[in-house]
């Protein structure tokens, strides 16, 4: 193309300056040249007439006048070829910006990662089944929490969709560092698709491709993990270079000197070598990956953790009804050894219609909210399940409880237990000497720990999995809120209370009396024979 632009060129110049032969053998190059350049819109043949005419006739007095004439020629020749061949080449492809990498922030993604990989797992099909075969079908849950199976598998699916929105409030914080818009209003979109169901991005994710993400999940969390243990071992051994540096250039012995020169040479090897294993792990792990990447992806298993949710419980979309729990509560719950001990009965639970501009999360923390009966809303679950750990191991082992002891555990008791507790030992006598009856207060400590215990255990491991320090692990129990004494009634907890302080008070005295017993028995046997043994010389 270049070689037929100076050869056109050429031929224009030959036309002006030339004798007429050469103007012909230039025209005779020419006219091919320019047909063959016809299809880029080339004007020049229009020009070809005036060109040999003007070649003909000028004279020498306008050759200044043609120069110019020339030179606009060649700047409008060359500004079509330019034209043509800008329109003939493909379009340049924009230079792609670099996103900004997670960076330490990845160890964070990671815990998120963990705990939603924990609630799909809490989802699957064995978990359910246990879940409506074991926790709700607990003795202790039966007796003072609830007997209605639905209202505990509403509190299930509550707790786990209040896990499942703390997740989302985290991911949502993350999301504002995304140059996706869609993602960066991922709060909003998350909470469309909880009240209504829509999905204008097609986040949700169906059964197979969820579990391929679940797998990529494992491994970025997998990796990740391995990447934060390396860079603490690469920290320790900088910082065990650095004090290795310092004592070898204070040190003046040579046989020292040559020893330490070892030891840093055989350090900054290791260095050298973890440094490029942190290296090739923030690669394959989540400490290089964009804010856009990441946040998809957790997005799209929030999306699917919900809608999954929503199956297994039956929940639809929309708004839905809230379950409350007025109980009715008699006295007939308490518990006595000589009496029937399974006698703790839930009230009647009742239904309430939200208002329609309640909105899912909404509704599910009102479900969430204890009645004003249990031990939740008066903040002692977690002070009663130490109070019953206490008297477990003291019931256990009687014997073994002093005084003080037993006074640190009256402390312990609120005003409501110790009135229950001094109407109850009202008409008791000081004695405890019947072992039949010690063994029968024994079998019915027994049975209350049984249902009780369980409950106030569940209560200690749900509050430290949720404590400040570990609030960015994932829980290693299964243990759900219905299986503590948050949802517990306060009357009959505090019956069941006072029944074991009873009880513990009666066998405590008994083998209190009985260990005195036998050391007075004891103390009377070693003295007689003393005595006998130092009257028998005398008497022969």
């Amino acid at each position: 193309m270049l070689y037929t632009k100076n050869l056109i060129l050429l031929s224009i110049i030959l036309s002006f300056c030339a004798p007429p032969l050469l103007s012909i053998i230039s025209l005779h190059f020419l006219i091919p040249a320019l047909r063959r350049f016809y299809k880029f819109n080339f004007p020049i043949l229009f020009l070809l007439p005036k060109i040999t005419y003007i070649s003909h006739t000028i004279s020498s007095k306008q050759t200044m006048v043609l120069e110019t004439w020339l030179l606009k020629v060649k700047k409008t020749i060359t500004h079509s070829f330019d034209s043509s061949r800008a329109a003939a080449a493909p379009p340049k492809k924009p230079l792609a910006i670099k996103k900004s990498s997670v960076g330490v922030v990845a160890f964070e993604i990671a815990g998120l990662m963990s705990k939603l990989l924990h609630l799909w797992e809490s989802l699957s099909d064995k978990s359910v089944a246990r879940l409506r075969g074991e926790s709700i079908c607990l003795e202790g849950v039966r007796k003072i929490v609830s007997n209605d199976d639905a209202f505990l598998i509403g509190l299930a699916c509550a707790e786990l969709v209040e896990n499942l929105r703390l997740v989302a409030k985290s991911i949502s914080r993350i999301s504002k560092k995304c140059e996706d818009s869609s993602l960066r209003s991922f709060d909003l979109s998350f909470e469309e698709f909880a009240n209504s169901g829509r999905d204008p991005n097609n986040w949700l994710l169906n059964s197979k491709e969820m579990e391929s993400k679940i797998k990529k999940l494992d491994q970025f969390i997998t990796i990740t993990a391995t990447l934060h243990r390396e860079m603490d071992e690469l920290l320790v051994l900088e910082n065990g270079l650095k004090k290795s540096l310092q004592s070898s250039s204070s040190s003046t012995k040579d046989n020292d000197t040559s020893i330490k020169e070892k030891k840093i040479m055989e350090l900054q090897q290791k260095i050298l070598w973890l440094r490029q294993e942190v290296k090739y792990l923030k690669d394959k792990s989540l400490w290089c990956r964009s804010f856009d990447t990441v946040t998809s992806l957790l997005a799209r298993s929030v999306f699917a953790i919900l809608a999954r949710i929503k199956l297994v419980f039956g929940v639809g979309h929309g708004f839905n009804p809230i379950v409350s729990l007025p109980r009715s509560l008699s006295a007939s719950a308490l518990v006595y050894p000589s009496e029937n001990p399974n006698t703790f009965v839930s009230g009647p639970l009742t239904m309430k219609t939200p208002p329609n501009l309640v909105g899912f999360f909404e509704s599910n923390s009102k479900i969430l909210k204890p009645p004003p009966t249990t031990l939740g809303a008066a903040a002692l679950a977690l002070h009663y399940s130490n109070l019953i750990i206490v008297m477990e191991k003291m019931i256990r082992s009687p014997q073994l409880v002093g005084v003080d002891a037993r006074d640190d555990l009256y402390s312990m008791l609120p005003n409501s237990i110790r009135f229950a507790l001094r109407a109850r030992l009202k008409g008791v006598g000081f004695s405890a000497t019947d072992p039949i009856l010690a063994n029968e207060w024994r079998e019915a400590l027994q049975k209350i720990l049984g249902w009780l215990s369980p409950l106030a255990h569940n209560m200690i491991k749900w509050q430290s999995e949720r404590s400040f320090e570990h609030q960015n692990l994932v829980p290693k129990t299964n243990v759900v809120l219905l299986q503590t004494l948050y949802f517990a009634n306060q009357e009959k907890t505090e019956a069941a209370i006072t029944e074991l302080l009873v009880g513990l008070n009666y066998i405590w005295r008994f083998e209190r009396e009985m260990n005195a017993k036998a050391i007075f028995r004891c103390s009377n046997f070693n003295g007689g024979y003393m005595i006998g043994s130092v009257q028998d010389p005398i008497a022969s």
